[in-house]
């Protein structure tokens, strides 16, 4: 393949798909792995709890906290222990330190990321109104994350000048996260940075490097309004599953307008992307 077409392929093989993702990285860049059912146990014994797929530094540092620093700790350790300071995490991190993985194979596309843009019918420079739209859109693409059962480590802002140039920031967390303050959080930032008096006729947000929802948002051990702001959250959304999307909304959207030529535009256009952009047919919407 790297001859015909210029690209170098890493192949991991093993009976599920977590150990096949761990054998496809030990070779790289042209490597082929195979971890089998029987050496599974003393492969993943000696590796340290990152290796597990999902886990990121505020999870690691918990995790020795614990006294547990490799897979082996990991799978020693009591799994109802586990569940109370991780919950369903918990069980899911004992699991894969055994080398179990229930998921299934699914041979149709993968989903890499999920996002929600809108298209300004007027261009906005101010911060305010711009970051009053981003929360929005940092709502439904945690609210799609969450329906999908999925988060993911990279936030994506998205931007469009007037004269079409489009402009893309990322940010990698250290921990995955579907929660939409923090995805608007991380997002903001990455505007207030590129907000230097520019007009923008288009905004979107999205979420990349996908995992398993039960890795996201491990608890914050700095941030205690983090956790806070998580309980609302979670709140919130059992609000919207029991009565409907439109029961509850941040005060933030209530915010009053800046001058009239800044103000967020009445009406544009929404598109949501589940790449590669399976939805990205734009829409009519009212004012977000």
């Amino acid at each position: 393949m790297e001859k015909e077409i210029g690209i170098t392929v890493s192949v991991g093989l093993s009976h599920n798909k977590f150990l096949a993702k761990i054998a496809s990285d030990l070779d790289k860049p042209r490597g082929f792995s195979v971890i089998g059912r029987a050496e599974t146990a003393d492969f993943l014994a000696p590796r340290p709890v990152e290796t597990i797929w999902g886990v990121g530094r505020a999870t690691a540092e918990a995790l020795r906290g614990m006294g547990l620093s490799t897979i082996a700790d990991l799978r020693r350790a009591d799994e109802t222990e586990l569940f109370r300071r991780f919950g369903v995490l918990g069980r899911r991190l004992k699991e894969l330190a055994e080398g179990r993985d229930r998921r299934v194979v699914d041979p149709s596309d993968e989903i890499k990321s999920i996002s929600n843009e809108l298209t300004l019918e007027t261009d906005v420079a101010d911060v305010t109104a711009l970051e009053k739209i981003l929360f929005k859109l940092a709502t439904k693409v945690s609210g799609r994350l969450k329906s999908h059962g999925i988060g993911g480590f990279t936030v994506q802002l998205k931007l469009k000048t007037p004269d079409f140039k489009g402009l893309t920031r990322n940010r990698r967390l250290a921990d995955p996260t579907a929660l939409a303050d923090r995805i608007f959080r991380v997002g903001a930032e990455l505007l207030r940075r590129e907000a230097d008096g520019r007009r923008f006729r288009l905004i979107g947000i999205g979420v990349a490097d996908l995992t398993p929802i039960e890795f996201c948002d491990p608890p914050d051990l700095v941030d205690e309004g983090a956790s806070r702001r998580a309980k609302a959250e979670a709140a919130v959304d059992d609000l919207r599953r029991r009565f409907g999307a439109d029961v509850v909304e941040a005060g933030r959207v209530f915010s009053p307008k800046p001058r009239r030529e800044a103000a967020e535009p009445s009406q544009g256009q929404a598109a949501e992307g589940i790449e590669s952009n399976e939805e990205r047919s734009p829409r009519k919407t009212k004012e977000p």
